[in-house]
């Protein structure tokens, strides 16, 4: 049996592409050997595939029942990778490939690349295809809505292992080129099947590489060769600028680079970037202005419950140059009133998550102020979300969010069942459940808006509901409130950039 499904992914890497005729047998024995099996015998197979994971759930089982691993999620995907490097084409002949591609064109390349990292199974779009998705309206367009099931939560008996496992600083982080090719452990994911593309941005080497669990279509995230910190600078934007030009049909952005409002990993210089229209691409400029200098870039206030001021120009030099102002008086800026404060105690509060695309063929900067000051009423953070709306989203409030894509734990998934039972139950209280009493205000509040729930309407309801949280969630996160006091600061500091 085993040899047969041997056959089957050897015919499936031939059909994707990671495997020539020429490597066929090879590749068998290659595979023979992770089996600790000592013949391979062709057989003809006729099926088509989109992705490898059916075969390999069945080598896993064989791989479990012969004692190979143990049957968690970590040991099976630390083995799954190595039986799929057997079949994988060297790095320098995937480069060759995306280059040879590149020459059709930008679009033409990234679809290959793309495909072969879901072929390879280094983008597991089987586990990914369980998130659970929708969008919901709302007055600044419809935000995205995803409830994160595809990374698998951590075995206790891989926890346990992984405290046996020594220390290591290699790769430094899981965004270093170094995880080309890497085994991995128990503490660190293999990286056999992965496969980077060099490219140059400001004449620096820089990475090109997909995200392995791809929050929206073509997710990927661009690395610095040095594994240095994140800082947002003119050089930010200049490589911005750069990679739109190779690649003009995805777009890029940076977390920002401090703590509560950056990203999950400030360590590693890098950007995510990918092939997706989110809300805030498509949320209208609600008030223009003219800032003296920069004729040729238009700037306006995006109506977004984030603060967001877009530029747009043909010009690179300049609208790089005015992102460079903007982001230099905001790093100084501070109003009281506003409770925004661009220092205290000798630490900066001040940065911006820039976003870049094109657009009409030029480009276009969303510039998204920041602020990342706590308080005693908010001690993760004053423009963070704030406690009321913990039990839906309390992680930071990344690049990805600030576009209006919510990235929800996998726990709601099974809070929502038990809130969904309770709602049609018409229960009064939810705050003696454990596992649900976090939602008790809001289950209250739900009762409240809505005269009844039914088996037909509640679903809709619920979802809704949760976009709307989200929504509340940007509107924390936004550092001029949309408020007539709050429109009249962020004004104000326009001011300050027409100087």
């Amino acid at each position: 049996m085993i040899n047969y499904e041997i056959n089957r992914l050897v015919n499936f890497a031939l059909q994707q592409g990671l495997l020539v005729v020429e490597d066929k047998i090879y590749a068998a024995n290659l595979l023979l050997a992770e089996l600790q099996l000592a013949e391979f015998t062709e057989e003809t197979v006729e099926e088509t595939l989109e992705t490898p994971t059916p075969i390999l759930e069945k080598i896993l089982e064989y791989a479990v029942k012969n004692g190979f691993i143990e049957n968690t999620t970590t040991e099976r995907d630390l083995f799954d990778t190595r039986i799929m490097n057997c079949l994988m084409p060297r790095p320098s002949e995937v480069i060759a490939q995306f280059k040879k591609q590149y020459e059709l064109s930008p679009a033409a390349a990234t679809d290959f690349y793309y495909k072969f990292n879901i072929a390879s199974n280094y983008i597991r779009k089987t586990r990914i295809d369980k998130n659970i998705a929708w969008k919901t309206q709302t007055e600044y367009g419809d935000l995205d809505i995803t409830i994160n099931l595809s990374k698998p939560e951590k075995d206790p008996r891989d926890i346990a292992k992984a405290k046996l496992v020594k220390s290591s600083s290699y790769p430094q982080c899981l965004l270093c080129k170094e995880n080309e090719g890497f085994a991995g452990h128990i503490n660190h994911p293999a990286r056999q099947t992965h496969r980077i593309i060099p490219m140059q941005l400001q004449k620096k080497a820089w990475f090109l590489q997909y995200s392995p669990y791809t929050y929206y279509n073509e997710h990927c995230i661009i690395l610095n060769s040095e594994h240095i910190p994140m800082k947002i600078s003119r050089i930010t934007f200049a490589n911005l600028v750069d990679f739109l030009d190779l690649f003009p049909h995805y777009f890029a952005g940076s977390n920002a680079d401090l703590p509560i409002v950056g990203g999950s990993i400030l360590s590693h210089d890098h950007y995510q970037g990918g092939r997706y229209t989110f809300a805030m691409d498509k949320a209208l400029v609600e008030q223009e202005y003219k800032i003296p200098g920069f004729e040729k870039v238009s700037v306006g206030r995006v109506k977004w419950p984030m603060s967001v001021l877009r530029l747009h120009s043909n010009d690179a030099q300049q609208i790089v140059d005015l992102a460079v102002k903007i982001l230099d008086l905001w790093r100084g800026y501070s109003d009281a009133d506003a409770a925004i404060l661009a220092e205290s105690d000798g630490e900066k509060h001040n940065t911006i998550t820039p976003i870049a695309r094109k657009r009409d063929g030029a480009y276009e900067f969303d510039l998204v102020l920041r602020n990342n000051r706590t308080s005693k009423e908010h001690p993760m953070g004053i423009f963070h979300p704030h406690a009321e709306v913990h039990h839906i989203k309390k992680e930071n409030i990344g690049l990805i969010e600030v576009l209006g894509l919510a990235i929800l734990p996998a726990r709601l998934k099974e809070e929502l069942e038990l809130l969904r039972t309770e709602l049609l139950k018409g229960s009064p209280d939810v705050s003696n459940i454990e596992s649900i009493k976090k939602h008790a205000d809001w289950y209250q509040a739900l009762r409240l808006k809505y005269p009844q729930f039914t088996e037909t309407t509640i679903d809709d309801i619920l979802k809704t509901e949760i976009g709307l949280k989200f929504m509340q969630v940007l509107t924390h996160a936004g550092v001029f409130k949309r408020d007539n006091h709050g429109i009249k600061a962020f004004d104000a500091f326009v001011q300050i950039v027409k100087k």
